[in-house]
């Protein structure tokens, strides 16, 4: 195993910062704790963050899933490869020498990433403890027998036991987390990130648009848009809970799909800056009001989550907005896949 970074910087002084995600606040938060200032909008960008996909054979809860994201682990591990920063990942079978693992890497100073559930995480609110196991947070150092964790999507350093932290790193379900951690080994002092951006936005215009799978990208928002159309063949409790887990994973998982659309936005303004090319400017606005649009769905969908409107013709209504997204976000994609970076 490549040893840890240690000696030009104290890392015993980690410092938490709130963010909107969990991947990319956790990159921001680790890579900024080695001197490598990177915001959580560009790690997002960089890291291809933004995708979309409705895969009714992996299922949440026993719901069809959909996510607005790539897989989990994949922003981070993009990212670091695209900056040259090098990590150690690893998992474990038991928990107990995952956890001995975590000690000995705290008693030199290391914060470690880690996958946990946010089921068995007590310092989360209740409401948004449910069986979801690709939460990202950072554990870097211990206050007597609990450890303290930087959960980027809380506002304050929070506190955990050592039997709920375990439980979390070994929850069953997809996907299993298997007490897996993550560090930072080889981080560069300076990078020019013009290569890197330009590298994550071909492969997410890549992603959304030439995917040749229909669930996945454009084409999974339109595929979305006519299975959202039949929901009412399920009949209404079902219909509900299908309707219902897609904005859950929209609005509550993350930032979601609205928010992640600001989020890159806000990573094309960043990248605008940098790159000194304004053509990107109005694409970022353009994309903000794309964001709009799947936060009104989101806002149609749960009034008929809670019968405030006629279900005749609710589900054909979000229907045709959801087809409506897929076709300003094919044109998104493809006006930004000929600015020439």
């Amino acid at each position: 195993m490549t040893a840890p970074l240690k000696g030009e910087i104290d890392p015993g002084a980690f410092t938490h910062t709130q963010f909107a995600h969990c991947e990319s606040g956790v990159a921001s938060n680790l890579l900024r704790h080695y001197g490598l200032q990177i915001s959580e909008p560009m790690a997002f960008g960089i890291g291809s963050g933004l995708f979309f996909g409705h895969l009714p054979f992996v299922k949440v809860n026993g719901i069809p899933g959909t996510t607005y994201r790539i897989w989990p682990g994949g922003i981070f591990n993009k990212l670091c490869k695209r900056l040259g920063v090098k990590m150690v990942s690893q998992k474990f079978k038991q928990p107990a020498k995952a956890m001995a693992a975590l000690d000995e890497l705290l008693k030199e100073g290391i914060p470690v990433g880690m996958q946990t559930s946010v089921y068995y995480l007590p310092y989360l609110p209740p409401a948004y403890r449910f069986h979801f196991n690709a939460h990202n947070l950072v554990v870097f150092g211990k206050d007597g027998e609990d450890y303290l964790v930087s959960d980027p999507v809380m506002e304050e350093v929070a506190k955990i036991d050592y039997d709920s932290l375990a439980k979390a790193r070994f929850a069953k379900g997809y996907p299993e987390p298997s007490g897996k951690l993550y560090y930072p080994v080889e981080v560069p002092k300076q990078v020019d990130l013009s290569k890197a951006i330009k590298q994550g936005i071909d492969q997410t215009c890549n992603f959304m648009l030439r995917v040749p799978v229909p669930m996945l990208g454009v084409k999974g928002i339109k595929f979305l848009g006519k299975r959202v159309k039949k929901y009412p063949q399920l009949g209404d409790r079902r219909a509900t809970l299908f309707l219902g887990n897609i904005i859950r994973m929209q609005e509550e998982i993350g930032t979601g799909g609205a928010g992640f659309r600001f989020m890159y936005a806000a990573f094309l303004q960043e990248a605008a800056n940098y790159l000194e090319r304004d053509e990107l400017k109005p694409m970022a606005q353009e994309l903000t009001a794309i964001g709009d649009q799947w936060r009104q769905f989101a806002f149609d969908a749960g009034r008929i989550c809670k019968s405030r409107e006629s279900h005749a013709n609710g589900y054909d209504l979000l229907s045709d907005r959801l087809m409506a997204i897929a076709s300003q976000e094919t044109d998104f994609y493809k006006k930004l896949w000929k600015v020439k970076l």
